[in-house]
């Protein structure tokens, strides 16, 4: 709101011009809002859990994370797959009647436990898969937990603004009758008008911040063609400060932490197939060969085992090794910055929980009296306008700021929330 001392020089036309030029603005955002509104008064209210349930079935973020847990169904059937056969023809001699032909079948065996070792890893992929899904859903609820509320104070700061314009106007008005009864002079009533054109340019600035939390809102649940009334909710109902055992005790199972550590399983699954690559598979041959000369058929039996002389897998069995080492040290590196977050987030809950509960029980009432007490005095002569503008301003910023502190709880529980992968109950 624009403030004015009671110094001000300016003449009483150029601040009745420039009330007007304000008075235009605002009306102008006013028009695009009411076609807005007109949209949403016919349907049905949002709350919280319907925002959450079309943001879970919706939301491209959390069906590309499902996308990857299908995948890594797909790792797990292949690990489970064996060497295939092979059928070799070989022929000796190009004349008919000293031609040698022979037909094999020729299997390689998996030995060491190289199977296994590739199962494990797989399996272990697709635990990572379904962490980062856990991971995915917590960070969505959170991020449509904070949409709504910040839906519900944009709502509630319009709904401000509107009774801030309604005061406005009515001081206006006021100043207006006692200019003309003789009892102040025209400049007050200047002022009033200057007031209420702030006002108003207020209420269009806290319209469009509702019209981009409303958009915000229908990103997350799908996109622009997801309609919706106002939303409902309580806003000042103030989530509780957890325990910090709880959170402790909940900090294993962190999505985060839980990604770490299976990531660090798969690692060390891989470390465990390259070790077992170490050992050779020999391929056992059978078939049956064909002498024309003799005109008889001869049983072919053989084994071939590969001998490690050139390469050993050691390459692939040292990189398997530290890339163990550094999931391990990811993982302890997640659980301390997970244990700083969830500090910090209590922090920041038991603070402004807090500074809101002070706000609502003190300092909205006194401001609120304040201000009922300057424009009694106002209309019975007793204060001069700059009075009941200086209360009503300090009215206004401390409403604001008490949603600020509602919106910052909010904040900090969600946040909470979102490091443990909390999703229900929301």
């Amino acid at each position: 709101m624009i403030s004015l001392s009671s110094h001000h020089t300016g003449k009483p036309a150029d601040v009745l011009r420039f009330a007007v030029l304000l008075v235009s603005v605002g009306l102008s955002s006013m028009a695009s809002f009411a076609q807005d509104r007109s949209d949403t008064v016919t349907a049905a209210p949002l709350t919280l859990n319907m925002a959450v349930s079309q943001a879970l079935e919706q939301h491209p973020r959390l069906r590309a994370a499902q996308r990857g847990l299908d995948a890594s169904e797909g790792a797990v059937l292949q690990s489970r797959a064996r060497p295939n056969p092979e059928l070799s023809y070989s022929q000796e001699d190009t004349r008919s009647a000293t031609r040698t032909s022979t037909v094999q079948w020729n299997q390689t065996l998996e030995i060491g436990g190289k199977r296994a070792a590739r199962m494990r890893a797989a399996e272990k992929g697709r635990n990572v898969a379904q962490a980062e899904l856990v991971a995915e859903k917590a960070n969505l609820v959170a991020d449509v937990r904070m949409a709504f509320m910040g839906l519900l104070a944009a709502q509630k700061r319009s709904d401000l603004a509107t009774q801030t314009l309604d005061i406005a106007r009515s001081a206006r008005e006021a100043a207006a009758k006692r200019v003309a009864a003789g009892k102040a002079a025209p400049l007050e009533e200047n002022r009033a008008l200057v007031a209420e054109s702030s006002a108003q340019l207020e209420q269009a600035q806290a319209q469009a911040a509702q019209r981009v939390a409303r958009q915000q809102m229908q990103a997350f649940m799908g996109g622009a063609d997801q309609t919706f009334g106002d939303a409902q909710g309580v806003l000042d109902a103030l989530p509780e400060v957890p325990n910090a055992l709880a959170l402790q005790e909940g900090l294993e199972q962190a999505p985060a932490l839980l990604q770490a550590r299976s990531t660090l399983e798969q690692n060390r699954a891989t470390a465990d197939l390259e070790s077992a690559k170490r050992m050779p598979d020999p391929t056992v041959s059978l078939g049956v060969k064909r002498a024309q000369e003799m005109a008889r058929n001869q049983i072919v039996f053989g084994v071939s085992i590969p001998i490690p002389l050139l390469d050993s897998n050691r390459g692939n069995q040292l990189q398997a090794l530290r890339l163990a080492d550094q999931a391990e040290d990811r993982m302890l590196a997640t659980r301390l910055e997970l244990q700083t977050q969830l500090y910090a987030a209590r922090e920041a809950l038991e603070s402004s929980r807090k500074q809101a509960m002070q706000l609502s029980s003190q300092v909205l009432p006194t401001a609120q009296a304040a201000y009922e007490a300057a424009s009694k005095g106002f209309v019975l002569g007793k204060f001069g306008y700059l009075d009941v503008l200086d209360a009503q301003r300090s009215w206004f910023e401390v409403r604001n700021q008490y949603l600020d502190q509602l919106l910052a709880t909010h904040r900090a529980a969600a946040d909470i929330d979102r490091l443990l992968g909390i999703t229900s109950g929301q």
